[in-house]
């Protein structure tokens, strides 16, 4: 059988990030925290209990810790921007931070000044916080991610002792050089390096901060990909296993 992926050109991280694909993207651009298209209604929890419950944690162990969320691909910001609004209301603005950090400059505008929400515009590629959080979440961010095996593997580095990392992964826009998905060697990987993965809702997640190791090389992303189950038009990574 011939290889039909093998003149594929693939992209790097900046020609990637200028796609057409990449940049238009609508995911996460309507999600609110609660509600039908929510945060709440995707992963199964409210975020801001994972905070409350980070909280009883920090407050034992460093009285000055406050509870972080992280939304990594964070679309518009708005789940963030009504989490920072509930907890004001809470008064916990001093002991929460949560922050966002999305390529497209798109932010939702805020209805008053929230000193505990930080919105970023950046590429998950290469930026990296100064603290770690309770929570680390990337809601169908990856399928426009090129290594998507290398945000995983440093948001687990980013999570408190107790803290979880969730995000959606599609295993099959993770390919071989011969354009083959990884299968399941890969998600054999993942489980060992201490990551659970959900086939039917295509969710990847772990608990605790670890320091991940997988044996793939990035070699690039393909941007014409076509759509995933979302519907979406969406990015395969391609990887080299390292011997």
């Amino acid at each position: 059988m011939s290889d039909q992926r093998a003149d594929l050109e693939l992209l790097d991280n900046d020609a990637l990030e200028q796609s057409a694909v990449v940049a238009n993207c609508a995911m996460n651009r309507e999600r609110q925290l609660s509600g039908v298209n929510s945060y709440t209604r995707e992963l199964g929890f409210n975020p801001l209990e994972v905070l409350a419950a980070g909280l009883v944690g920090a407050g034992r162990a460093e009285p000055s810790a406050a509870a972080g969320w992280l939304d990594l691909c964070c679309g518009t910001g708005r789940a963030l921007i009504q989490a920072a609004g509930e907890l004001r209301m809470a008064g916990l603005t001093e002991r929460t931070l949560l922050v966002g950090v999305d390529l497209v400059d798109a932010f939702d505008p805020l209805p008053s000044p929230l000193s505990n929400l930080e919105l970023i515009c950046g590429s998950v590629a290469n930026w990296a916080p100064t603290r770690t959080f309770e929570l680390i979440t990337c809601l169908h961010g990856l399928h426009y991610v090129g290594d998507k095996l290398a945000v995983l593997t440093r948001a687990a580095g980013w999570l408190t002792p107790t803290g979880r990392l969730v995000a959606d992964l599609d295993l099959s826009s993770i390919r071989l050089p011969d354009g083959r998905p990884a299968g399941q060697r890969l998600t054999a990987r993942l489980r060992a390096e201490g990551f659970s993965y959900d086939p039917r809702h295509r969710r990847i997640s772990c608990t605790g901060r670890r320091e991940v190791r997988l044996p793939y090389s990035y070699l690039g992303a393909d941007d014409r990909a076509g759509a995933n189950y979302t519907g979406q038009p969406a990015v395969h990574s391609h990887y080299a296993e390292d011997h």
